[in-house]
């Protein structure tokens, strides 16, 4: 702690991002700040101990590393991509695997517009990201009926076009082409096309309805009532769409609006986007916290994440919360009356419907695993639901690495954190029930020594043998009859108990069995797992030993520092040489 307060006293005290590093040099979390130096220092004042959570961070930080940047919303932009990247355990992770639906005008003669997933900027004009494809062919369908675009991917050069390369199709003849393949159409009356198309995908539907409008009144006072007609008809169409989607005041324009509904341990953040009183974009993003964020802190860092995706390049930011950090040239509104106070209102009744549906599943999820322990309960006879059930399996291939494992399964899940490794101590040779003696002995005799609670269900993957085995050590321990403890042997699914000569036999379809069977595996694979690196890394020690003038700890060094076989065939001399010095890096290059 002492170096570690010393390295806090030399950062600087610029804006920028700072990552903290554990004993196996894991990064585990990135911060932003105003002042590198100031906010770091925090972490390590009286006042931290006010959160569990960032007191178990500081307790895990061993190195500390900065990027200097020229403003905070830099730092901001910089933090994201190294949470990216890296994924730490303490910080929030605003993921998002999905690809938004673009709508494309195509570089190329008589351009085509179409619908895809693919943001390729050369390729065309990019209109979006749609928030879901109905909402993205909804607009296209609008286009289309609008305008007489063409559908075809024919390559409609001046040469082939002259040499009457091609010919009109089915949508010609039902006019939703006007024939540009025959060179029926002229190219500037089709890009004139193509520029309302614009309009509308760029949600300028006012200047779309004004120029239909003139365009109507112009042929009225022609007389040419039949195409006055058709053009009113385009008008209608962008009218029912229009109606369709207008929210409030149809002058706000070019807004994006973000709202966040927080609590406990998760936060809801809603975004959308505002075109001439249209909604063009929605969506809701779940995040989990991780150290007690502050609403503004969660929002900030949505707000860029969710405009970068989303290619927003609106200049004005509606919210229900102040947003700490952003870009230059952007303004942060957190209106309290009118039109703009409906968009917040609308925008937090989404975040709320999604806080609602995520509580539904969790608590649905939650319900379900209860049923399942229930039905465990009444299959097996337990006195009380087993919440918690450990259970024991051994590994090991003729006696060699003998390794033991202990997994626990919490509510019907597996809590990962309290699965345990077992080295066998006191027993040599390939026995099994000697070994399941060791470890369920050392298992409980530590937790009545930490003063823990005993688990509700004990398993052993095995029959009765292991299972005497198990009893043996609960004796010992004078703990036996205390804690309910059974066996499940693999061949038939049997579960025996302690001085019962007949097994139980629970039905194949039973939930119950499937979670018992569920955890023996899981059991199983942990051990294995365990025995496979401890064989792998005994086999290669033993090799490194063979060489003359390397013993069991420049061994121990070498596995330490390279972690594998390969890293150390492809380190070089003078990296070798640095660890176990350059006579013993030299005979084992040999």
């Amino acid at each position: 702690m002492d170096d570690i307060k010393d390295a806090v006293s030399r950062l600087p005290e610029s804006p920028g991002v700072y990552r903290f590093y554990n004993a196996e040099d894991v990064l585990i979390y990135v911060g932003k700040a105003k002042s590198i130096k100031k906010r770091v220092s925090s972490y390590f004042s009286k006042s931290t101990g006010v959160n569990r959570k960032t007191l178990r961070l500081v307790s895990e930080i061993r190195r500390i590393d900065y990027t200097v940047s020229n403003s905070e919303f830099d730092a901001l932009l910089l933090e994201n991509n190294f949470i990216k990247q890296n994924q730490p355990k303490y910080n929030i992770l605003l993921k998002d695997d999905k690809t938004f639906p673009y709508i494309c005008v195509l570089k190329e003669r008589y351009p085509r517009i179409i619908y895809t997933r693919k943001y390729l900027p050369e390729q065309g004009e990019y209109f979006g990201p749609y928030s879901s494809v109905s909402a993205m062919k909804n607009v296209l369908e609008l286009v289309r009926k609008l305008y007489t675009i063409r559908t075809c991917s024919l390559l409609l050069s001046e040469q082939n076009v002259a040499q009457k390369k091609f010919k009109v199709c089915l949508e010609f003849h039902i006019g939703n082409c006007k024939g540009p393949c025959e060179g029926l159409q002229a190219e500037d009356a089709y890009m004139d096309e193509i520029g309302q198309a614009r309009y509308i995908l760029k949600g300028n539907l006012s200047t779309v309805y004004n120029h239909l409008t003139n365009q109507m009144k112009t042929f009225a006072g022609n007389l040419e009532f039949e195409r006055a007609q058709a053009i009113k008809e385009k008008i209608d169409t962008l009218e029912r769409f229009q109606s369709k989607s207008l929210v409030v005041n149809r002058d706000l324009t070019d807004i994006d609006v973000f709202s966040i509904a927080s609590i406990e341990n998760y936060a809801y953040v809603n975004y959308l986007q505002i075109k001439e009183g249209s909604i063009v974009f929605s969506k809701t993003v779940e995040l989990k916290k991780k150290l007690d964020e502050p609403d503004e802190e969660l929002l900030s860092l949505a707000v860029a994440e969710l405009r970068e995706q989303t290619n927003s390049t609106n200049e004005t930011i509606l919210s229900n919360v102040e947003i700490t950090v952003l870009e230059d040239g952007i303004e942060n509104v957190v209106p309290k009356i009118g039109d703009k106070k409906k968009l917040i209102f609308l925008s937090l009744k989404n975040a709320l419907e999604l806080k609602k549906e995520k509580e539904i599943l969790r608590e649905g999820k939650k319900t379900k695993q209860q049923e399942v322990l229930i039905i465990l309960q009444k299959d097996m006879k337990l006195p009380t639901l087993p919440t918690v059930i450990e259970c024991f399996d051994n590994s090991n291939l003729g006696g060699t690495s003998p390794v033991a494992s202990m997994v626990r399964f919490v509510d019907g899940k597996a809590d990962r954190k309290g699965y345990r490794h077992f080295n066998i101590k006191t027993v040599e040779g390939p026995d099994d029930f000697a070994s399941m003696k060791e470890i369920v002995g050392r298992r409980y005799k530590r937790i009545l020594e930490e003063g823990q609670a005993l688990p509700d269900l004990i398993m052993v993957d095995g029959g009765k043998g292991q299972l005497s085995s198990a009893c043996e050590a609960l004796k010992e321990l004078n703990i036996y009859g205390k804690v309910p403890i059974a066996g499940i042997a693999k061949r038939l699914e049997e579960i025996y108990y302690p001085e019962d000569p007949f097994p139980l036999l629970i039905s194949k379809k039973s939930p119950g069995l499937l979670l018992l069977q569920q955890i023996r595996d899981e059991a199983h694979r942990f051990a294995i797992t365990f025995h496979r690196q401890k064989r792998s890394k005994k086999h290669f020690s033993s090799a490194l030993e063979g060489i003359e003038g390397i013993g069991h700890k420049t061994a121990e060094k070498l596995l330490k520092h390279f972690k594998s076989v390969k890293k150390i065939k492809e380190a070089s001399l003078e990296e070798i040489a640095a660890i176990i010095g350059q006579k013993k890096a030299e005979a084992m290059k040999r």
